[in-house]
């Protein structure tokens, strides 16, 4: 999962470069948003993990 938010990251950074606005600011919301899932994930993950011991 992380993979893909580094490459909508490069795919936002080579636009803004040549300066592809529109399609930079989308990669970089579609990273946001993957990573921000990947988060959660990771929390929800560690706390299940955390009761498995119990």
């Amino acid at each position: 999962m992380l993979r893909w938010v580094l490459f909508f990251f490069i795919v936002a950074i080579i636009a803004g470069f040549f300066g592809f606005s529109g399609i930079a600011h989308a990669s970089a919301q579609i990273a946001k948003i993957i990573f921000v899932i990947f988060l959660i994930l990771f929390a929800i993950s560690i706390i299940l993990s955390l009761f498995k011991w119990f």
